[in-house]
């Protein structure tokens, strides 16, 4: 048998619970509520942040992008003017070889032009003094002439090209004014040489060798004309 303070009790805690529910009710309906609004406004601000940080990333990516493009472009510009460099290099390495080597070849003309120039004097040295030689030679033979033509009957003359022409008479004894002649000239070197005889005498050579090493210019007239008159009597 229910007593009425047993009563009482569950009747205040039946208002107690319902006072419990209808507070939970009204604090989970009022946070949903501002945890709905600040989660929107948290999820505004996120977007917006996003946003902005999407723009300043897409600029600054646009910025390096360009910037590495730049690069690229110096990077493409300086190869180019490093090969351009390296060919002006070789070519004036080229250049320089060819102006050394044309004045190593200049060089090599000049001495040799000196050379030459020194050969030349030289050769005119000697040439001058082969012909002073040889003028003194011809002073004797001409001083010597009336000699030879008297002891001998030797006519000697002068004719073209420095030449002497030895002239024999007296030879043969049917023909005492009959010529027996050859022609003398003194060469380069200074020598005696015989360039032709009228009659012809084979002998010439060899009498023109032994002059030229014993200089002896009045032995060898002699045996010219004692070629001569064996030519006559054989």
């Amino acid at each position: 048998m229910l007593t009425m303070s047993h009563i009482k009790t569950e009747e205040e805690l039946a208002l107690f619970d319902k006072s419990i529910d209808e507070f939970w009710t009204k604090f989970k309906n009022t946070w949903i509520s501002e945890y709905s609004c600040q989660t929107v406004t948290l999820r505004d601000a996120h977007k917006e942040a996003i946003k902005a940080l999407t723009e300043r990333w897409s600029v600054k990516l646009k910025e390096e992008g360009q910037m590495v493009e730049k690069i690229l472009e110096y990077k493409r510009e300086i190869h180019r003017q490093n090969k351009i460099i390296k060919e002006k290099k070789d070519n004036l390495s080229e250049l320089l070889s060819k102006i050394h080597d044309g004045q190593q070849q200049k060089e090599m003309w000049t001495q040799s032009i000196q050379n030459l120039k020194e050969e030349l004097a030289k050769k005119k040295q000697i040439i001058s003094t082969t012909n002073e030689a040889n003028k003194e030679k011809l002073k004797g033979l001409n001083k010597s002439s009336e000699y030879f033509k008297d002891r001998l009957g030797l006519e000697i003359r002068n004719t073209h090209g420095g030449k002497l022409q030895f002239i024999f008479r007296n030879i043969d004894p049917k023909d005492h004014e009959k010529p027996f002649m050859f022609s003398l000239c003194l060469n380069e070197e200074g020598n005696y040489e015989v360039t032709e005889s009228s009659p012809h005498l084979d002998c010439l050579a060899e009498l023109q060798e032994k002059v030229r090493e014993t200089n002896n210019f009045s032995a060898f007239l002699a045996n010219v004309r004692k070629a001569f008159i064996g030519l006559v009597y054989n």
